[in-house]
């Protein structure tokens, strides 16, 4: 039994069809994991080596301040891959800190063999290149919506995204992705 294996090639071929060896090659390269609540897939100060994949839970990404202030990045849900890229890529120690919210499963792969695989498969290249695309789009939106959006629609945005949410994750990490305090979101919740 393969887990996530058919939501996984739906998902990858939503960016970039694959033919389904190459898919199999990929998805034997990557290895699966069940994270528990509170874990970090990623620390502080790590030189990481590792894409992931999430297939279910809810992981975050947040900087830890000299002051001991948590300031959270992203909420990453299903089927989103993530990694501290300019870490990976410069092969420099990390800022940022991976925490399942939630007990978790993930696929973790091995960058260097990972992209070792899109030199010789031009299927690869072109879906690490639609993935690169895709998290650039990303980043612009979470952008645009911190920005131009008030706490009450992020937070209906968020509860789009990740269904459930206040069920799962608690207030005050909700808050800090918003970028307002757990007082302002409780506000925001009393007025919906």
């Amino acid at each position: 039994m393969k887990p996530y294996y058919k939501e996984a090639f739906e998902y990858i071929n939503k960016f970039q069809p694959l033919p389904i060896t190459v898919f199999d090659s990929l998805y034997d390269i990557a290895n699966y994991k069940e994270i528990k609540k509170g874990d970090k897939l990623l620390d502080f100060g790590t030189v990481p080596q590792k894409i992931y994949f999430i297939a279910s839970g809810v992981v975050r990404s947040y900087l830890l301040l000299s002051s001991g202030k948590e300031v959270t990045i992203s909420l990453l849900n299903p089927f989103m891959f993530f990694a501290s890229f300019k870490a990976l890529l410069k092969q420099k120690p990390t800022d940022l800190i991976f925490e399942a919210l939630t007990d978790c499963h993930v696929f973790e792969i091995d960058y260097d063999l990972f992209y070792g695989f899109c030199k010789k498969d031009i299927n690869l290249m072109e879906l690490y290149g639609k993935f690169l695309e895709d998290i650039v789009l990303n980043r612009e939106l979470s952008f645009i919506e911190l920005s131009s959006k008030d706490a009450t629609e992020r937070y209906l945005l968020l509860r789009e995204r990740i269904p459930g949410l206040d069920n799962i994750i608690p207030q005050y990490k909700i808050a800090a992705s918003l970028g307002i305090t757990p007082v302002q979101l409780s506000r925001v919740r009393a007025k919906l």
